[in-house]
C-alpha cells in the first residue's frame, strides 16, 4: 500500500516570546485539523518544538497535494487568530503570503515528505529542530549514512554498504545535485562544509528505488527578504531494516555539534536533543532538535515515543548546555557569531559598517592629524 507520510511545522505564536505556543493556540489549530481531516487524512499527530508546531499527517494522495497542504495552511492561519488575539509574540510569524497558492512550499512553513510503499512493519523518525536552520541535519545525517565510525550499520549492512543517494541543495539557487555513494562521497562532504549554503533535501537508496529521508530546506530570509526568524527545519528518516537502525538515526545526534542559530539568529551554538513538546530555553535560546519515533500500518499511526527522552540524553543535554555557555562567554566576536552575510539581522550590522566606513582615512592622514594634535596640545603645555 503507498502510503505518504507528510510533516508540516510553522511558527504562529510564542508565550513571552520565542518560547512555546499556548495551550489555547495548540487547540485550535487541533480542532481545525480534527474536524476538516475527515475523507483526506488516514491519520495524524500535532505537537510542538520550542514555539514550532509540527503537524504529521498520513495519507494516500502523494506529495505536494494541494489539499494535503492546504490543511494546514489553514489551520496555521486559524491558529494565528487565537495568537494574536491572546498577544502572543510572533503571531503568524511564519506565514509569509497572504493567501495559499497551491502548496506551502516558499510560503513559509516548512515541508518534509516522503511517498513509500508501505513495509510490514514501517517505522520512521520525525527530527524536529528549532531556533537553527535547514543545514543543522547536514552532520547528523552524514553520521547515519557515510560515517562508519558513528554508524557500524554501514559496513555490516549490505544495503547501506552499496551507499546511497544524497540530493543536495543550493538553497540560493534552489538547485539540486544528486551526489551517490560512494564516488562522489568527496563533493558530498565538500557540500556538507557549509550548511548555511548546501543543504541535505533528501536520501535516497542506492538504486533510487527507496525514498530513506526527506529534510524541508526553505530559508525564510530568502521568502521574505529580511529577517523573521530561523528557518527550523523538520525531517522525516525511515529507518530499521535496509535502512539505518532507529538507535543509529537516534544516536547521530549525541556530542551536540555547533549550528547556526541562537537569539537572533547570530550566534554559532550546539544542537541540543530534547524531549518532546520542549519549551524553546531563555538561555540564549539555544537550538533544539526533539525526536518523534512512529510505527504505521495502513497509514495509522501508532506514537510519537521520545526518542531523546530516556535519562542518557540527559548527559547530551548537559553537554550542550556546557558546549553553548563556552562559545557565549567569547560575547560577540566570530567565530562565536555567524559571518555577516549569515547574520540574521543584517540590516543592522550593515548600518553599524556603514558609519564605520565613513571613519576610515587613510594611514597617513590619520598619523599626520595625531601628529598635529600633539604637538597643539604640547605648545599649550608649555605656555
Amino acid at each position: 500500500m503507498r502510503i505518504t507520510v507528510s510533516a508540516i511545522k510553522a511558527d504562529i505564536g510564542g508565550v513571552g516570546g520565542h518560547t512555546c505556543p499556548s495551550e489555547k493556540l495548540l487547540g485550535t489549530v487541533r480542532n481545525f485539523i480534527s474536524r476538516n481531516a475527515k475523507g483526506l487524512l488516514i491519520d495524524y499527530y500535532l505537537g510542538y518544538t520550542g514555539d514550532d508546531i509540527h503537524i504529521i499527517m498520513t495519507h494516500t494522495r502523494g506529495v505536494d497535494d494541494e489539499k494535503i497542504h492546504k490543511l494546514p495552511w489553514d489551520a496555521f492561519t486559524e491558529g494565528t487568530k487565537t495568537a494574536k488575539d491572546q498577544g502572543l509574540y510572533g503571531a503568524g510569524q511564519d506565514l509569509l503570503k497572504d493567501s495559499f497558492s497551491g502548496n506551502v512550499k516558499g510560503m513559509g512553513p516548512g515541508v518534509a515528505e516522503i511517498e513509500m510503499e508501505e513495509r510490514p512493519s514501517e517505522v520512521f523518525c520525525i527530527f524536529a529542530a528549532d531556533k537553527t536552520e535547514p543545514g543543522a541535519f547536514n552532520f547528523p545525517l552524514w553520521r547515519m549514512f557515510v560515517d562508519a565510525g558513528s554508524n557500524t550499520g554501514v559496513l555490516i549492512n549490505e544495503h547501506l554498504a552499496e551507499g546511497v543517494i544524497f540530493r543536495i541543495m543550493d538553497v540560493m539557487t534552489g538547485k539540486v545535485a544528486e551526489l551517490k555513494m560512494w564516488q562522489d562521497k568527496a563533493e558530498l562532504e565538500a557540500a556538507l562544509m557549509y550548511p548555511g549554503r548546501f543543504v541535505v533535501h533528501s536520501v535516497l537508496s542506492y538504486d533510487g528505488s527507496e525514498h530513506i529521508v526527506s529534510a524541508s530546506t526553505d530559508r525564510l530570509h530568502n521568502i521574505a527578504g529580511t529577517y523573521v526568524g530561523k528557518d527550523d527545519p523538520i525531517a522525516i528518516v525511515r529507518t530499521q531494516k535496509n535502512f539505518p537502525a532507529t538507535e543509529e538515526a537516534g544516536s547521530a545526534f549525541n556530542e551536540p555539534h555547533y549550528v547556526a542559530g541562537n537569539t537572533r539568529g547570530s550566534h554559532h551554538m550546539p544542537l541540543m536533543p530534547v524531549k518532546l513538546n520542549s519549551a524553546a530555553s531563555l538561555n540564549y535560546s539555544i537550538p533544539i532538535v526533539s525526536c518523534l519515533l512512529f510505527s504505521m500500518h495502513s497509514g495509522k499511526l501508532t506514537g510519537p515515543h521520545d526518542g531523546f527522552g530516556t535519562a542518557d540524553w540527559d548527559l547530551q543535554r548537559m553537554r550542550a548546555a556546557e558546549r553553548a555557555m563556552i562559545m557565549r562567554n567569547q560575547g560577540f566576536i566570530h567565530p562565536a557569531t555567524l559571518v555577516p552575510d549569515e547574520l540574521e539581522y543584517n540590516k543592522g550590522y550593515e548600518a553599524r559598517m556603514s558609519k564605520l566606513q565613513s571613519k576610515f582615512r587613510n594611514l597617513e592622514d590619520v598619523m599626520n592629524g595625531k601628529t598635529k594634535t600633539t604637538t597643539k596640545s604640547k605648545a599649550g603645555s608649555k605656555r
